[in-house]
């Protein structure tokens, strides 16, 4: 098993300047780097303070500047956001100035908060059109002209300056819903899927979507399939509330975005108490510690040894939740340490 680390620049109040922000992620980016992770993902949202990410490509740049060996993914460019040439043509970039270091995602994004901002008018649900339009078209343009005709974009012929310096970069798409995992076995991307904070059976039911689009597409191969959960390893079992005490502050302000209350101010979410929430039975201690990557080295490795056992190639440590910098550097520390060394 390989791992992964997606990590934002976060601020959950305004209490920590943006300044020890950017100087912790890229701190975090480079253990991680010598460490041995695989890929390093940064995410794309605007207007947000939780996720300080208006452009993932500027995000791999300044981490391509200062890591040696990490690959450099998007997770995930909103494609409704953004022209195919422009995606082409960054993408490319990062590739070349990283020395072919790119992992290019692409998702439908997130937020109706953001869509209606960035692409008004567009609902979040019909967001994958966008999606699925852009990666051939990208993918054209690394190869020379081409003239599109489309739903979401037309243009006469252009090309991508510049080209990638890989020969095929790899396609990563986010996927939960059983169309997006055919396509992705379709059209060759790799899948990184999320499970929330729910049962190990989300985890069971993404893994049954993806051998289901293999048997329904004979021939194709099968992708890499990488799985995300938030992950807080500490050296002392009595510490198990700290990391979820964290959470559940970050997911009060989430559930505020994810039913698009619009109660946002300078960037912040307004906290939803959760016990105001039909699924608070989602966000209970016990519940996220046992979902979650959360336990001392001995216990997040049983943990990960069942993602491997289900099929999982890939596990996305998911380190932006709240938690203070120490404690994220120390989880870290313990993961590279401890916990990577039984899946070599």
């Amino acid at each position: 098993m390989k791992f992964q680390l997606a990590i934002n620049l976060e601020r959950i109040d305004d209490s920590i300047s943006m300044q020890d922000v950017a100087r912790h992620t890229l701190e975090m980016v480079q253990m991680a780097d010598r460490g041995g992770f695989h890929i390093v993902w940064s995410a794309e949202h605007h207007a947000l303070e939780m996720t300080i990410a208006p452009n993932p490509f500027s995000l791999l740049a300044w981490w391509a500047n200062h890591t040696d060996r990490i690959r450099l993914g998007t997770a995930c460019v909103a494609a409704a956001y953004w022209h195919p040439i422009r995606v082409a043509g960054e993408a490319a970039f990062i590739d070349l100035i990283s020395g072919g270091r790119l992992e290019l995602g692409i998702g439908s994004g997130a937020y109706q908060r953001e869509f209606d901002r960035m692409h008004p008018g567009l609902k979040q649900p019909d967001a994958w059109r966008y999606m699925q339009e852009m990666l051939p078209v990208v993918r054209a343009l690394w190869q020379g002209d081409y003239a599109h005709e489309g739903e979401n974009w037309s243009f006469p012929t252009s090309t991508s300056c510049p080209k990638p310096l890989q020969a095929e970069v790899p396609v990563w798409v986010a996927a939960r819903a059983p169309m997006t995992y055919d396509y992705a076995v379709k059209n060759g991307c790799n899948i990184m899927s999320w499970p929330l904070t729910r049962e190990m059976s989300e985890a069971e039911l993404y893994m049954a979507r993806l051998e289901t689009a293999m048997q329904e597409n004979p021939g194709c191969k099968r992708p890499t399939m990488a799985m995300m959960r938030h992950s807080v390893v500490y050296d002392r079992k009595e510490d198990w509330m700290v990391p979820v005490a964290a959470l559940q502050r970050v997911l009060s302000q989430f559930e505020n975005l994810f039913k698009n209350l619009g109660d946002v101010v300078n960037g912040f979410p307004k906290s939803i108490p959760l016990d105001q929430l039909g699924n608070r039975a989602e966000y209970q201690p016990e519940m996220l510690t046992r979902n979650l990557m959360f336990g001392t080295p001995d216990e997040v490795i049983a943990k990960l040894k069942i993602y491997e056992a289900l099929g999982v190639d890939e596990f996305i440590y998911y380190a932006s939740l709240g938690l203070g910098h120490a404690e994220q550097k120390r989880s870290l520390e313990l993961f590279c340490n401890e916990v990577m060394p039984a899946f070599a």
